[in-house]
């Protein structure tokens, strides 16, 4: 599933970390994520998450999908 999840980010240009913070921000109760970077270049590609922080329906279910293939 992680491998999935790294095709999506990949495909939307971006990593698998900054994908996610994507994906916890998408999320109007959420207005804090909270990051354990351990470098300056770590920080700044996180950073740079909210720059694409919107997805496109066919990205929304198919990690829907995986997450449910997870939890199962």
């Amino acid at each position: 599933q992680v491998r999935a999840l790294n095709e999506i980010a990949k495909e939307r240009g971006q990593s698998l970390a900054q994908m996610a913070i994507a994906w916890l921000l998408k999320d109007k109760r959420i207005t804090t994520v909270l990051i354990g970077a351990s470098s300056t270049q770590q920080l700044d590609n996180n950073i740079d998450a909210i720059h694409q922080l919107d997805f496109s329906q066919d990205e929304l279910d198919s990690i829907e999908k995986i997450l449910k293939n997870i939890k199962a």
